[in-house]
């Protein structure tokens, strides 16, 4: 799955536990009608990632979503849900090699079609 939007937020790199995990922290806005604030987790050497990726630049994040269960010391159960990054590539770069688009005033038009001109259509 992918998700694109703006980049709001680019958290630092953390370290758990003695076997060193690592964890960082995304925030991309989606443009929608209703824009979402979506928080993307990057573990392991997936956080590196991120190093070059800076608050406003628009993304496409390559995402797998992830759940879990767990029982709690009361024996209720509880799912939570996580989105995990694998892949963030910039929007920018792609649209800033794409040629300049003419402005609309240089497109001629490529005949003077009028309403009297008879045409060979049967309706």
């Amino acid at each position: 799955m992918e998700i694109q939007g703006t980049v709001k937020v680019v958290g630092t790199t953390q370290t758990f536990g003695s076997n060193g995990f690592r964890k960082r922290e995304l925030v991309v806005t989606t443009q929608e009608q209703y824009p979402q604030h979506l928080m993307i987790e990057f573990v392991q050497d997936k956080t590196d990632l991120l190093n070059s990726i800076s608050a406003g630049q628009s993304v496409k994040v390559g995402i797998n979503l992830r759940g879990r269960e767990w029982v709690n010391p009361q024996g209720e159960t509880k799912y939570f849900n996580s989105i995990q990054g694998w892949r963030i590539e910039l929007l920018e770069a792609a649209a800033q090699n794409m040629p300049p688009m003419p402005p609309e005033d240089a497109f001629e038009p490529i005949g003077d079609h009028q309403e009297d001109e008879h045409d060979d259509l049967p309706f």
